[in-house]
């Protein structure tokens, strides 16, 4: 597709109250923006998310990466896929590149109508004190949540996993992520427990996949793999092994919204944030609705996609919607997300 110009804005959007997890704390989630305008006036919008706390591309590589596409007159989507680009990178390029395809075909009058579908999410809680935590899950409650995810391995695992239970009662899904943290025998120890208390599923709660395997071995919980699972070579191993029934995926982490779908077709897979900003979540939400349609018989699972709650501001003018426990796309074309300049210069880094 040839291009006019490329613009590549590192920005931060301030979390509500800290994020804490295993991983570390984050008191800001730092990301890319890209834009990319056609000859013809048109902008597609892409996003970026470092994932420098799983060891990955920090900011500077990302932002290094997007800035070489100024120098190119025409952007591939094949050429991106077997590019050296890093996940995030490829991410922010192929999505910018579908939406400014979609957005090109919708002003030429060629757009395939469609409804965009509200999409279950789940509640995402973040660590602390089990009465904190609990406390923390009635406000997602209010608001139509009926799935819970909680992040373990940094506290009382057990006492919050308790504590969430007894507030939002024995109708609701509790899941519950230990961003690999635990190792075998801690993780079995830490399932064996929280049984009781009904849990929909642990999300990589080990390592490895031979370590997954594993404990899935010694639980009745569903195991979900995430930071083992980024491309489809690594889902099709964790088919090998047994190593877990579903993947959680994550744009940034596996490369853009055709490589999640790839994951898909080889195993049940889930979309989570990345503590993306408004335009990772729209592309995601648009994933996600393929997802729910495509191969899968068993139960659907609520999509980890309603983390904007947790920041205390936007750099969107229009974005994704979150209503009665549902993430409501945008109505325009192509991802729909338009860009507030003023919050975006606000919130450059």
């Amino acid at each position: 597709m040839k291009i006019a110009s490329v613009e590549v804005i590192p920005y931060a959007l301030p979390f509500r109250r800290p994020y804490v997890t295993a991983r570390g704390r984050l008191d800001r989630r730092e990301m890319v923006l890209l834009r990319v305008r056609s000859e013809g006036g048109l902008t597609g919008l892409g996003e970026a998310v470092p994932l420098s706390l799983r060891g990955g591309a920090g900011i500077e590589r990302v932002v290094r990466e997007l800035e070489l596409f100024d120098q190119l007159e025409e952007i591939d989507e094949s050429e991106i896929e077997r590019s050296s680009l890093s996940p995030p990178a490829r991410c922010a390029a192929t999505t910018a590149l579908l939406d400014l395809r979609s957005r090109r075909l919708a002003a030429e009058g060629r757009a395939e109508p469609g409804a965009r579908r509200p999409i279950s999410c789940n509640a995402t809680l973040v660590t602390g004190k089990p009465d904190a935590v609990a406390d923390d899950a009635l406000r997602w409650a209010e608001d139509g949540f009926t799935t819970f995810k909680l992040k373990l391995g940094a506290g009382d695992d057990v006492g919050q996993v308790r504590a969430v239970r007894e507030a939002v009662g024995h109708g609701a899904r509790i899941r519950v992520d230990a961003n690999a943290a635990w190792d075998v025998d801690t993780a079995k120890r830490t399932l064996a427990a929280i049984e009781p208390f009904d849990i929909e599923l642990a999300e990589q709660p080990v390592a490895g996949l031979s370590e997954l395997a594993e404990v899935g071995d010694a639980t009745s919980i569903p195991i979900a793999g995430d930071e083992c699972i980024e491309s489809c070579a690594d889902a099709e191993e964790a088919v090998r092994v047994g190593a877990c029934d579903f993947a959680g995926v994550k744009l940034s982490k596996v490369g853009g919204p055709e490589a999640a779908i790839e994951i898909a077709e080889v195993m049940p897979t889930y979309l989570s944030s990345a503590l993306d900003g408004p335009v990772g979540i729209a592309a995601a939400a648009q994933v996600a609705q393929t997802l729910d349609t495509v191969g899968y018989d068993g139960p659907r699972l609520a999509h980890g996609l309603a983390t904007q709650r947790l920041f205390s501001s936007t750099i969107a003018s229009v974005e994704c919607e979150i209503r009665n426990g549902r993430l409501h796309p945008p109505e325009g074309p192509g991802l729909g997300v338009e860009v507030d300049e003023d919050a975006l210069r606000a919130h450059r880094i």
